[in-house]
């Protein structure tokens, strides 16, 4: 028998705006509440017995028993799209899982490879709680791929990875994955060098390159938009963009591009979320020059759903290798360049070129290493706010890099254990500062009372 004519004008009421759904509720008579996600309903069959039918997009059916008293249809949008503005602070202030994922030894991935622990639902707990809103979990798949046609990726190690971005989720993250180090120096299958050279090995990467993200995209079809897929991860020679890239005529860019439009169109074929997921673009290097001079932002089926990934690291003497200890206007013990206006200028012109035309721009990587002295410290976070609040009034997400290093000087830029989600060292008083540059909105705080209250 037909169900009761409230039933049926619930479903009528939502009728219009089904296919955007997905995630239908149904209480039951009963009181037993029962859900159903899926990226799209195509129809509601109702039956005898108190019984009705959702069939989804792709055929599957999910039998409902009993008589319902109530049907919520919810659509979850974890980034509000509205805006370039809204888009950026959706995403907000992001964590990196570094040297986790991504690290390997001997052409084979593994979690603990450089001695880090093993992550857990205590390490994303305690990463949002630390007031970050995202975090990007670099994965790097060597070694866990099958051989051609169909580069198959270990059932284990993606259903990992899946746990791993579960503990993120569930922690109320938003979670950025991508292809790291199988692209690390063209020394992997993601060779640029080679196929810049060499146009049947170009054909062969592209392959391997759509086979594997429709892998991933299909284990992950049902996830919704808190879930940014990144294409790759630093691609370059092997020259850190100061290789041949300089002198090829552009052919290692054109195969970056090839490359961008390949992982899109991998994506986008799958379906499901996948229809409208945000799309992580990185330029060549993720160098700002290079990817604002050569990047094609791909062609897309839907509007609106690319994002163009850079990394800052300026100047990479102070904040990654400690030759410096100090930083910007007050500082003395410095780099003669990578200041204050450095920051703004390199902002603005992301802006111009992107912003301004509607496309997003995030951060994947930024930091500074942990110093020795109180005063470095200092100067530490100093940097650290003025990048966040300067990102913050250019709408760019962006994601410190943490490697889990509890030391000091170069490559030490531990803020929370990897294992417990426990600061590391004073990785409190840190990630306060630069959570206040994010999202501190008193009219009063701005970059350049920032600047004012710089380390003397």
């Amino acid at each position: 028998m037909l169900m009761k004519r409230t039933l049926l004008a619930a479903f009528t009421m939502a009728t219009m705006a089904v296919n955007a759904q997905n995630l239908v509720e149904v209480t039951l008579k009963n009181g037993e509440v029962k859900t159903y996600q899926t990226s799209a309903i195509k129809d509601i069959t109702f039956g005898k017995d108190n019984t009705f039918t959702i069939t989804d997009d792709e055929g599957g059916t999910t039998l409902f028993e009993g008589n319902a008293q109530n049907i919520k249809f919810t659509k979850h949008h974890a980034i509000d799209g509205t805006s370039v503005h809204t888009i950026a602070h959706s995403i907000g202030l992001g964590w990196n899982l570094g040297n986790n994922l991504d690290a390997h030894n001997y052409g084979n991935a593994s979690e603990t490879a450089w001695g880090n622990p093993a992550s857990t639902a205590n390490t994303f707990i305690g990463v949002k709680n630390a007031g970050f809103s995202a975090v990007r979990i670099p994965i790097t798949w060597l070694g866990h791929i099958g051989a051609a046609p169909d580069y198959k990726i270990e059932d284990s190690y993606m259903e990992y990875v899946a746990k791993v971005v579960g503990y993120a989720r569930d922690a109320g993250l938003k979670v950025i994955i991508n292809i790291h180090h199988d692209g690390a120096n063209s020394q992997y299958w993601l060779n640029v060098l080679e196929s810049s050279k060499n146009e049947n090995k170009n054909t062969e990467v592209k392959n391997q390159l759509s086979a594997m993200w429709k892998q991933i995209a299909t284990r992950f079809k049902r996830e919704g938009d808190y879930l940014i897929f990144e294409g790759m991860n630093e691609i370059h020679d092997g020259g850190w963009g100061w290789g041949q890239n300089l002198t090829d005529g552009g052919a290692q860019y054109r195969v970056m591009n090839e490359w961008l439009q390949t992982f899109v169109d991998a994506v986008r074929s799958v379906g499901g979320e996948n229809t409208y997921r945000y799309l992580g673009c990185p330029g060549y290097d993720t160098n700002v020059d290079h990817t604002i001079n050569e990047i094609k932002v791909p062609n897309d089926v839907v509007d609106n759903r690319l994002l163009v990934a850079v990394h800052f690291y300026d100047p990479y003497t102070y904040t990654l290798n400690n030759e410096k200890t100090e930083w910007g206007h007050t500082g003395v013990n410095k780099e003669n360049w990578g200041n204050e206006d450095n920051v703004t200028n390199i902002f603005s012109r992301l802006k111009t070129k992107f912003m301004d035309n509607n496309i997003p721009v995030y951060l994947g990587e930024f930091g500074n290493v942990h110093r020795s002295t109180d005063r470095a410290e200092a100067f530490r976070k100093y940097y650290l706010e003025y990048v966040c609040k300067a990102a913050s009034d250019y709408d760019l997400p962006l994601f410190f890099w943490d490697n889990g290093g509890k030391g000091t000087g170069a490559e030490q830029s531990g803020l929370i254990d990897h294992g417990t989600g426990e600061y590391i060292n004073n990785g409190k008083e840190i990630i306060d500062a630069m959570v206040d540059g994010f999202y501190n909105d008193d009219p009063n705080y701005t970059l350049q009372s920032v600047y004012d209250n710089a380390p003397q």
